[in-house]
């Protein structure tokens, strides 16, 4: 006997699901939804200045680990982190995921989300829900031990004039540093990486 597809949508908010079925569900479009702690997890779907600001990010991160493939190797976008650590089933999906030391040679069919752990990943916010990027991401990222930074570009106050949230690991905690619009942004993470918090620059 077939089973029924689960159908979702934003009303099924906070509903106890099992990763399996939150994988194979149906979802009504214009949402985006995670699994977390065991429940689906459902925000807006991003409008055209997140997306911009996105645009932005990726292609200065993937530009940086195009020349320097020692430091990161892939640049993932809308990816999938698998939080160990939790009880149940906990997958945030980052806005970008950069990963170093992936091993590309092999069958990509054999490579599968669950298994890997970026170095950085990073949100970008506007209008999108600032308790998941600001409150619930903090831990969830920190609890994932191959996370050494994790970044929000924050649009809240002017896309146009993003500022950068910048998550450091030091030790058991976050060093938090706000870098504002307008700076030049540099990491040790990333040896060599400047970039100036201005998407039209």
């Amino acid at each position: 006997m077939a089973i029924a597809t689960l159908k979702l949508g934003p009303a099924d908010h906070g509903r106890e699901l099992e990763l399996d079925e939150y994988e194979a569900a149906d979802y009504e479009p214009g949402h985006k939804y995670e699994i977390i702690d065991g429940r689906l997890y459902v925000s807006p779907e991003a409008n055209f200045a997140e997306h911009i600001l996105e645009h932005w990010l990726r292609r200065k991160v993937e530009r940086y680990a195009d020349d320097n493939p020692e430091v990161l190797n892939h640049v993932a976008q809308k990816t999938r982190v698998f939080v160990h650590r939790r009880k149940k089933a906990t997958v945030p999906e980052p806005d970008l995921a950069a990963y170093q030391g992936l091993d590309l040679s092999q069958d990509f069919r054999d490579i599968h989300w669950r298994d890997l752990g970026p170095v950085l990943v990073a949100e970008v916010l506007v209008e999108g829900d600032e308790h998941k990027d600001l409150e619930r991401n903090v831990g969830l990222y920190f609890d994932v031990p191959s996370v050494r930074e994790y970044w929000v570009i924050d649009g809240r106050d002017d896309p146009n004039r993003p500022s950068l949230i910048q998550h450091r690991r030091y030790g058991g905690r976050w060093v938090v540093r706000t870098h504002p619009a307008g700076a030049t942004f540099t990491t040790k993470l990333l040896p060599g990486f400047a970039l100036v918090l201005d998407p039209r620059a």
